[in-house]
């Protein structure tokens, strides 16, 4: 089945007047964003680039990067959205991986991207209506289709945290999309009424598939900026008309800190009509303290990058504390113990996941794809839940200790790992999250020093590790508490018990 691109976002119509999207003082309707959309496409095909092929982009949140992405499904392609955060290995893992034909770069990426023969690096500036890169887009672009899209195809290619290894690319469709999103944000009664404050990154579900396919499927206004700030919230709401925000914990705290000293900000947030958290549990006690303060019960939801948003809460009727909700229209879980059983309720077990958003699979790993189900065909999430008598499911945490969820981000520990053991001063180190107040998890190194390494405190041995593994990751991954202990506690397998590791350091003062 193939379709257009007004034919997915109906309002992507050329000539649209409504407002779209704003940044930084620049408007763009839904018509200028239209043609934008297709003086990319008509940029990709003049570089060469076939329907199926891949466009890695490496940018901050701007008008430009969604009008690129929007060219790239115009013109048949695969959107590849990458944190412009990442570091030259981690961009060099997905260029190798997913082999793209172009690159796009925003000034602040550039310098992160390796040199990839037979891939053209262009930049992405961000300035009304279009960009040109060279003379490729001097002119107008027609507004008119020429490339039919199948919407069973992968059109997005999102990569993970890493969280089992290397990040993998997980596949999804302009179908998968449309349903998982397009049953959401219908569950929270968006329209094209509504006016969304965006500060989420654009490389992953959150930000990007319910942010701006979800206000695109919908004709919204998206009021967009590059990053989070407390201020720009209140801002949004108070003076721009802003009548939804979407954040992850880590915002949500930041923002009680800030309503803290300014009770007048409560007011003015109450004026919108939805706020929602996800990416990372959220605190009741920061539920309860939000709804103090603005009238209004934070609405969570999960999701996952494979399966989409799965579970939420209901837009009308009970919110519960520490819970993440139903099932949404289109959605099937189950939870289960080790042995595959149905778990009772209120006994906490593997969730499994059927849907109609589920990933086509992820890239070039057949074998990780079949993994990821079991023989019936449910998603293993490896997210330990609960489901009271109501129905209610609450995330209760990962069944690997290798996972950590910290602002908002899922980190591998392994990849983390990797990094460290190369400093030639270490000998073992694991790599878990600890709770955090702000964080939700902080990212915690257990190490061994070598014989013979300096003797440091371990304040100084997190600075130095710290500076050590900022040239390879990005620094949400980077350790913010380093323990340094005589070995690693090992089973008779030799595997590292991390769950000892994080009991020892939860009790120590």
């Amino acid at each position: 089945m193939t379709a257009g691109l007004s034919a997915l976002f109906p309002a992507l119509v050329a000539g649209n007047d409504r407002v779209a999207l704003r940044q930084d003082g620049t408007t763009l309707t839904y018509g200028d964003l239209f043609v934008a959309a297709h003086g990319h496409a008509a940029a990709y095909r003049s570089l060469g680039l076939s329907p199926g092929e891949r466009v890695v982009a490496v940018a901050e949140p701007s008008l430009e990067l969604v009008a690129a992405m929007l060219g790239a499904y115009a013109a048949g392609l695969v959107w590849v959205p990458l944190n412009p955060r990442y570091r030259a290995p981690e961009v060099a893992h997905v260029l190798e991986d997913c082999t793209p034909r172009l690159v796009l770069v925003d000034a602040q990426a550039a310098a992160a991207i390796p040199e990839a023969p037979g891939c053209p690096v262009e930049a992405l500036d961000a300035c009304p209506g279009l960009r040109r890169w060279g003379d490729r887009c001097s002119h107008a672009a027609p507004a008119t289709e020429t490339t039919p899209m199948s919407e069973d195809a992968t059109s997005l290619l999102i990569y993970t945290s890493g969280t089992t290894g290397r990040s993998k690319g997980v596949q999804h469709s302009h179908g998968t999309v449309a349903r998982g999103i397009g049953a959401l944000t219908r569950l929270w009664g968006w329209s094209s009424a509504d006016v969304l404050s965006l500060m989420l990154p654009l490389f992953h579900v959150h930000g990007l598939g319910i942010g701006i396919h979800g206000a695109l499927l919908h004709g919204m206004e998206v009021l967009l900026h590059r990053h989070f700030d407390v201020e720009a919230v209140v801002g949004d709401v108070h003076e721009r008309g802003a009548t939804i925000f979407m954040g992850v914990p880590t915002m949500y705290t930041r923002l009680l800190a800030h309503l803290d000293a300014h009770p007048d900000a409560g007011p003015k947030l109450a004026r919108a009509r939805l706020f929602t958290a996800g990416s990372a549990a959220l605190p009741s006690d920061a539920l309860l303290r939000f709804e103090a303060r603005t009238g209004h019960r934070i609405l969570e939801r999960y999701g996952m990058t494979e399966t989409l948003l799965t579970i939420s809460n209901p837009l009308q009727g009970e919110r519960r504390p520490g819970a993440v909700g139903h099932p949404i229209e289109g959605v099937e879980i189950r939870i289960v113990d080790d042995a595959g059983r149905a778990a009772p309720d209120d006994v906490p077990g593997e969730l499994l996941v059927r849907c109609e958003a589920m990933m086509l699979g992820y890239w070039g790993r057949p074998e990780d794809t079949a993994a990821a189900f079991d023989a019936d065909g449910w998603f293993r999430t490896g997210d330990v839940a609960a489901r009271d008598p109501a129905g209610y499911v609450r995330i209760v945490g990962r069944s690997s200790v290798d996972i950590i969820k910290s602002g908002g981000f899922k980190i591998g520990a392994r990849e983390i790992e990797d990094v460290l053991l190369t400093h030639p001063e270490l000998a073992e180190v694991a790599v878990f999250g600890l709770p955090d107040e702000e964080w939700g998890e902080r990212v915690v190194a257990a190490i061994v020093p070598r014989p013979g390494a300096p003797a440091r405190g371990e304040a100084a041995w997190l600075a130095t590790l710290r500076a050590f593994a900022a040239t390879s990751l990005t620094g949400y991954k980077l350790p913010r508490q380093v323990a340094v202990v005589p070995a690693l506690p090992r089973n008779a397998l030799g595997k590292t018990q991390k769950a000892l590791l994080k009991q020892r350091l939860a009790a120590s003062p």
